[in-house]
């Protein structure tokens, strides 16, 4: 069923983990060969469940390829989409109802679905979560987070009316002074770097697009 699939999935992705920096050298871990799951897997393009490691003929990365079919699975990197939303002189932030750091405050932000442009994905992710009705203003941010194969992309926006309430994915939704921010119970230290690049722009009245700190 649906939760063993996606149970077999969260394990291959945790193997996949562990070995990333050997992986990404071209190297095949010698307990690797064949990891202890992939068997229950199977081609998406035959149906095979004949997967193995390997490093294909032309590439630099090993990947998982069907042996089948010679079909080639590749792992990319996730992206996310968000913003930081003002109103007034007020921020909107969310507290999460799901894990991971459920209880604590992030922004509005989440994955980019298919066919979705990055701009779609940061107005629906703030409805979702908050019932927040935006205008996407600028880019501010574009973060790597290379430990979890993940980029991030943050705008700055203006929600244009206070009728905010908590979505399916929201414990509870607020507005918030900057001094009024709970900072030592943000979910994510991205959420710190938006807040602060946010705050930056707005003092430096400049329109740069931020990156990772230093």
């Amino acid at each position: 069923d649906s939760s063993t699939s996606r149970g077999l999935g969260d394990v291959y992705k945790r193997q996949i983990h562990k070995t990333y920096l050997a992986l990404v050298r071209g190297e095949v871990p010698k307990n690797l060969k064949k990891m202890d799951n992939l068997d229950k897997l199977f081609c998406v393009q035959c149906g095979s469940q004949s997967l193995i490691l390997k490093k294909p003929d032309g590439d630099t990365h090993v990947r998982t390829v069907c042996q089948n079919c010679n079909h080639i699975i590749y792992q990319n990197p996730k992206i996310v989409t968000g913003s930081v939303c003002s109103y007034k002189d007020k921020i909107l932030l969310c507290k999460r109802a799901i894990d991971p750091q459920k209880g604590l405050w992030t922004l509005p932000a989440g994955y980019l679905e298919i066919n979705e442009s990055i701009e779609e994905g940061a107005v629906r992710e703030a409805y979702e979560e908050a019932f927040a009705k935006i205008q996407i203003v600028r880019l501010l941010a574009t973060y790597s987070l290379k430990h979890i194969s993940q980029i991030q992309v943050i705008y700055e926006a203006k929600l244009l009316n206070e009728d905010i309430k908590a979505g399916i994915e929201s414990l509870e939704v607020g507005l918030f002074g900057w001094d009024e921010i709970p900072w030592d119970q943000l979910a994510f230290e991205s959420v710190r770097w938006a807040l602060r690049n946010f705050k930056e722009r707005q003092n430096s009245n400049t329109f740069v697009v931020f990156n990772n700190p230093n």
